[in-house]
């Protein structure tokens, strides 16, 4: 189950472990239950005077089990293996059961374990997606912190009938007390936030009542981190307001092209931009959307950023890298199954298609990319392409012409997306040289047409390109003066990780420039 350099790395961080954990198996005759006994009783000898084991536990989820603080009422259940990306997430949980501080602000703490009420979490996620551990930690340490708390974490492979009974076609996603509760990445801080009402409130007077910054950037992609450093270095007063921190880049399984590391991942990559942001004094404030950009009000004033919880943000200099996102095809069906059949996100959903036959519509490099990633899960892949040819890059387009549950339309373009009330069953489209009407019968289509500037807030206060972008000069300077913006917001072309942190560092370098000189021409 385990090699000897992942049992010698587990060993370590168990030594962490102080206070004593029960876990209570419930097995089956199964292979995967089989696998789960194996797991726990290498967990169990690792740290056998904290950890102790059962293998007599009567859950209907075989196979499972529970982690327990010796003598709390706590409730946390894992159903599945938890390996793959999830593999981090039972370490955390054993470290945390266990005793070991989580790496979470004390007012985040404090909020979980206020908490009042009845809140029985599910949790589906697949082992290949990268963004279901956020929210799987995110539960399990509110399960661990307070007892009202209970949260399974279902793996949806080792559970196909409940996936399939509650039709689901998107991870992670969450129930509450049975229902729906939210689908996709959430912070912990955004979890909280939708079961405290009152969260918002206090986070918006908090924002209000900081002092202004020297530079405020808005957006944690790669564009802000490196904004956030660059700034910080010169010893100003520097504070990030992000939606969530990495950005896009979350979403990005493979990153093979960031110079100077080899290879990585988004999530990875995205967590160590925020950690060497935290090596210097930057005030980080995740999980805030900007609203309305207020220009300074006379030369030299303050420039101010209104948040949607109603806080408001004031600096002397302001960098815009809120980035973009996926582009929606716009076609009746898209908005009404979305999570239901349609998916933005190859390398969480693909799994959930496995066997089942799905679309991608797209014929760049990420479409591409989809379409050869699903090929090795699903049964069959359609690519539609509005283009006369795909646009990918020669040798992604050779490897996915040498597959053979491939089929390629190009010259097509996509008019709806059909189901049956619940979940998608097909799509429509055109073929544009004869103008026939197409219909393919599937189970999910995969959306990979690109990206959009998310600029809307700033419609009517500063310029933008006829796409939406920010225009900014070779210095990032925008239309309003003490005004930067860098990364994929921005009219730059080509828009890359590396392209966007120079883009972040530059900007950081001209908002810098822009301060010096406004104290120099200030009279004494």
């Amino acid at each position: 189950m385990l090699d000897d350099t992942l049992k010698t790395q587990l060993a370590a961080y168990l030594e962490r472990v102080t206070l004593p954990i029960e876990m209570v198996a419930s097995l089956g005759e199964d292979g995967n239950s089989v696998e789960m006994r194996e797991l726990l009783e290498t967990i169990q000898t690792l740290r056998s005077d904290k950890i102790s084991l059962r293998t007599d536990g009567t859950d209907a989820r075989k196979p499972s089990f529970t982690l327990q603080r010796a003598g709390t009422a706590t409730h946390l259940r894992f159903a599945g293996l938890p390996l793959g990306h999830e593999f981090t997430s039972l370490v955390l949980a054993l470290l945390w059961t266990g005793g070991h501080p989580p790496k979470v602000e004390q007012d985040v703490i404090d909020q979980i374990k206020g908490l009042d009420g009845d809140f029985n979490f599910e949790v589906y996620m697949s082992l290949s997606c990268h963004n279901c551990p956020d929210v799987v930690q995110a539960l399990s340490l509110m399960a661990i912190l307070n007892p009202k708390v209970k949260t399974v974490v279902i793996e949806g492979g080792a559970f196909q009938g409940e996936v399939t009974a509650r039709e689901i076609m998107a991870v992670p996603m969450v129930f509450l007390n049975g229902q729906v509760f939210g689908s996709g990445r959430m912070e912990i801080e955004e979890i909280i936030g939708k079961l405290d009402t009152g969260a918002a409130a206090r986070d918006a007077a908090k924002l209000s009542a900081r002092a202004p910054y020297e530079v405020l950037i808005v957006g944690g992609g790669p564009a802000g981190a490196a904004a956030a450093v660059y700034a910080a270095r010169k010893g100003i007063r520097t504070g990030v307001a992000a939606e969530r921190f990495g950005g896009q880049v979350n979403d990005t399984l493979g990153i093979e092209n960031f110079i100077s590391v080899v290879e990585t991942d988004g999530p990875k990559f995205a967590a160590a931009l925020e950690a060497h942001v935290r090596t210097y004094d930057v005030d980080i404030m995740n999980l805030q959307r900007a609203d309305k950009l207020i220009p300074a009000k006379q030369p030299g004033g303050l420039i101010e950023v209104r948040l949607a919880n109603g806080g408001s943000l004031k600096s002397k200099t302001v960098i815009l890298s809120t980035g973009a996102r996926w582009r929606n095809v716009n076609v009746p069906g898209e908005q009404q199954y979305k999570n239901h059949g349609v998916a933005y996100c190859p390398h969480c959903d693909g799994p959930l298609f496995k066997g089942k036959r799905v679309a991608v519509i797209g014929g760049g490099n990420s479409g591409v990319e989809a379409a050869i990633d699903l090929a090795g899960l699903v049964a069959h892949v359609t690519l539609i392409e509005f283009d006369t040819q795909l646009r990918a890059d020669a040798v992604l387009v050779n490897k996915l012409k040498s597959l053979a549950n491939v089929t390629i339309h190009t010259h097509a373009q996509t008019t709806e997306i059909t189901g049956d009330g619940q979940k998608v069953n097909g799509l429509k489209y055109t073929d544009r040289a004869t103008g026939d009407a197409q219909h393919i019968a599937l189970e999910g289509v995969f959306v990979q047409i690109g990206l959009v500037p998310n600029t809307e807030w700033l419609k009517g206060t500063i310029e933008l390109s006829k796409h939406g972008e920010i225009i900014v000069d070779a210095r990032g300077q925008t239309s309003l003066p003490g005004v930067f913006a860098a990364g994929d917001v921005t009219t730059v072309p080509f828009k890359q990780i590396i392209i966007a942190a120079g883009d972040g560092a530059k900007a950081a370098l001209g908002a810098f420039d822009h301060l010096i000189r406004a104290v120099v021409s200030t009279p004494a």
